[in-house]
């Protein structure tokens, strides 16, 4: 019968998760607990088990930034930012993840904890102890927002700095997300040179909303290590060709791509595009909360949707160890286990 072969389970494939933002991390149920410790009442819309699909123009942006925001408002202590954490990696452990590199911008829990300091502090600590009890290594970006000033993202990338490292708790990189519509990529230059003279590698949004344009600039002016999407490079050949020149990997997060209407179905979501022309992917869930897609989600896209076989599910989780900031020694490990995956048969 169709569909009835049997196969290997996507939970049990080794994988790296490069894209996944701290709010948008949570499940409906953890959002509900978040609420209840501050004693925020929530919308429907963020617990009606519905996922939010947004027309692809402005109007659209702002109802997805808008529920965000409202999520975000709920977290408003310690033990919630540590409950985020610890929950984003459990949730990541049952998905066969082996290295999560969470993205946070500190300033919108800074009020809430003693200063923006400490709010990053809290969730460092916490990223060390769900690495402890998960066993899935956490990393930090710290990331900018677009909606600030660049001037706020500087001295963002000045506390980013004194965290840096490569290991679990540390800051691993430093990112720029929020509306690509906003602003112009070069005001930013100057906190990715603070971040990068500190050892940050530079991870910002591009290529989502806006086309190829906005991903050379932020090629020209943040001289990325990755890049959060990037997806739109499709509409440049030649860019594709560049990003697979330069060996600048994108995290590609398919669910968000199409409930966010950049592309209209999963099966336009250009993977095989992208890897065709030589370009690393690391498939990503971005902000599960709101589009109920989480990171092995990702992969049964491509398996069911898009064809991908397993030994191409294997090719994609081994680009998304690649293109981790994790050690070496880490990466051949978690490779070998890739490969202890697909020689497996499925049962």
């Amino acid at each position: 019968m169709p569909g009835s072969e049997r196969r290997r389970d996507l939970n049990l494939l080794p994988k790296a998760h490069l894209h996944l933002h701290f709010t948008g991390s949570m499940s409906i149920p953890t959002l509900r607990e978040v609420a209840a410790l501050g004693g925020a009442e929530l919308p429907e819309a963020l617990t009606d088990d519905i996922a939010l699909d947004v027309p692809f123009d402005k109007r659209g942006w702002f109802r997805f930034q808008r529920l965000y925001d409202t999520a975000r408002h709920t977290v408003t202590s310690e033990e919630a930012m540590r409950m985020i954490v610890a929950r984003a990696a459990a949730d990541d452990a049952r998905e066969g993840s082996r290295r999560l590199e969470l993205q946070v911008d500190p300033t919108g829990y800074a009020d809430h904890v003693g200063g923006l300091q400490p709010a990053l502090e809290i969730v460092l600590d916490a990223a060390r102890e769900a690495t402890r009890t998960s066993g899935v290594q956490v990393g930090v970006i710290v990331a900018a927002s677009r909606m600030k000033h660049p001037l706020d993202a500087r001295a963002l990338a000045r506390l980013a700095a004194r965290y840096a490292g490569d290991g679990p708790g540390e800051v691993i990189g430093f990112g720029l997300s929020n509306n690509e519509r906003n602003g112009d990529t070069s005001a930013w230059e100057g906190a990715f040179r603070i971040a990068r003279t500190a050892g940050l590698r530079s991870v910002p949004h591009a290529g989502e909303l806006l086309g190829p344009d906005a991903i050379r600039a932020a090629l020209a002016a943040l001289h990325p290590d990755r890049i959060g999407h990037g997806v739109r490079s499709v509409e440049d050949p030649r860019l594709v060709d560049a990003l697979a020149a330069r060996g600048v990997p994108l995290e590609v997060c398919p669910a968000s791509n199409v409930h966010l209407g950049v592309f209209p179905d999963d099966a336009s979501v250009p993977l095989r595009t992208l890897m065709g022309a030589g370009v690393q992917v690391a498939l990503a869930a971005d902000d599960p909360l709101l589009f109920l897609s989480r990171l092995t989600d990702q992969y049964a896209i491509a398996r069911d949707v898009q064809g991908f076989s397993d030994p191409e599910l294997a090719t994609l989780a081994t680009a998304s160890i690649d293109a981790s900031f994790a050690s070496d020694a880490d990466k051949r490990r978690w490779k070998a286990e890739v490969d202890a995956w697909l020689a497996d048969p499925p049962g």
